[in-house]
């Protein structure tokens, strides 16, 4: 994920493709699965994928024991994603779409079913993980990891007493004292969310009154940011540059342990709540080895496999055979309920064609 403007071109053909996916077309011809063998590679893989999500060297790993090349490309934002494969999927294999994306990209014809005969480490995904809205029956689509989106801050600035809200950002009685030293999400949904559960509202309004309310406070804060980055928002905390980070629980809880002092750095969801997500593996129309897309799929889904990818992004895991084999530290942190707490989180939902008016609304907020 690196940080990148969004200039008014970018943000049309976002929304352009964003129409398209949402709309689809009945008449098409629905797409089959690939027949694929257990274990079946079929060429190299090129990974889709959100960065410092799994560790090169368990790609290497996967390399070596199919004996075929691994390459990695990484984006900052779902909808950056799914512009470039609704424009023509460039080689990749495997996407990791989150939650909502997974139904655009579905009723968009961008994904192909999967050929469940090819995948028996299914076998190992959790109850919890099945049967999920925007891929019921998992035709399309294998969970990969999933955590929260919420605030990380630095007690050395914001001392140890420090409200935990979204005021921290949003409300500059709180905030203005830490002018310069904010950092937001480049990602539309997540930071019109984090404005929306701020104002009271749901993450996934669909009033125009309520987004147009978030539009205008996101865009009276942007004064007080030192960055809309979804790449490097961990570093920037723990580096100094700024004191309050918005991001995602694992990312961020792994830059916090490779700090000098982790105890200085503290993550949580904010008391007016947050996001709760899924990431999932998919494979893109036109994916040109998609047999060994279905073997990595295969392989991640391994109790070995699952428990070193967690161990490695802390991120939780949907897979229950790698449970038992997770770092202590890890099932501490994704069991805290400040980080995962029992009300007030969110699963962005697909909102169909209101989907242009969150980007839009961010890309105004950032003027």
């Amino acid at each position: 994920m690196s940080y990148r403007s969004v200039t008014r071109l970018a943000s049309c053909l976002l929304a352009f493709s964003l129409v398209a996916a949402a709309c689809g077309s009945d008449d098409e011809e629905a797409a089959t699965a690939t027949e694929c063998a257990v274990d079946q590679v079929d060429g190299d893989l090129a990974l889709y994928n959100w960065s410092e999500y799994i560790d090169d060297a368990q790609l290497a790993a996967f390399g070596e024991e199919f004996g075929i090349n691994v390459t990695q490309d990484t984006y900052d934002s779902n909808e950056a994603m799914q512009q470039v494969i609704a424009a023509g999927n460039p080689g990749y294999s495997v996407i990791v779409p989150s939650d909502y994306m997974v139904g655009i990209m579905i009723k968009g014809g961008d994904l192909v079913p999967l050929n469940k005969a090819a995948l028996p480490n299914l076998a190992n995904l959790s109850a919890d993980f099945t049967d999920l809205n925007f891929d019921p029956a998992g035709d399309y689509s294998v969970p990969y990891q999933w955590g929260t989106t919420g605030l990380a801050v630095d007690t050395e600035v914001t001392g140890t007493d420090f409200p935990k809200t979204w005021g921290l950002i949003f409300d500059p009685a709180i905030s203005e004292q830490y002018a310069g030293k904010i950092s937001m999400l480049n990602d539309p949904r997540e930071s019109m969310g984090a404005a929306l559960k701020y104002l009271g509202y749901s993450l996934n309004s669909t009033s125009e009154d309520e987004l147009n309310e978030a539009r205008d406070l996101l865009k009276e804060s942007t004064a007080r940011l030192a960055a809309f980055n979804s790449d490097a928002y961990g570093e920037l905390l723990t580096t100094g540059e700024v004191a309050v980070a918005h991001g995602f629980s694992g990312n961020m809880f792994a830059k916090i342990l490779e700090a000098d002092d982790p105890s200085r750095y503290v993550y949580f969801v904010p008391q007016e709540g947050g996001t709760r997500w899924i990431d999932n593996m998919a494979i893109p129309v036109d994916a040109p080895s998609p047999c060994t897309a279905h073997t990595f799929i295969n392989w991640i889904m391994s109790a070995e496999q699952g428990a070193t990818l967690s161990n490695w992004n802390y991120y939780g895991t949907p897979n229950a055979a790698a449970t038992d084999a997770l770092d202590d530290v890890l099932l501490e942190f994704i069991t805290n309920p400040d980080v995962v707490p029992a009300s007030g989180l969110e699963t962005i939902v697909n909102t169909g064609d209101y989907e242009i008016n969150f980007s839009d609304a961010f890309t105004e907020a950032k003027g």
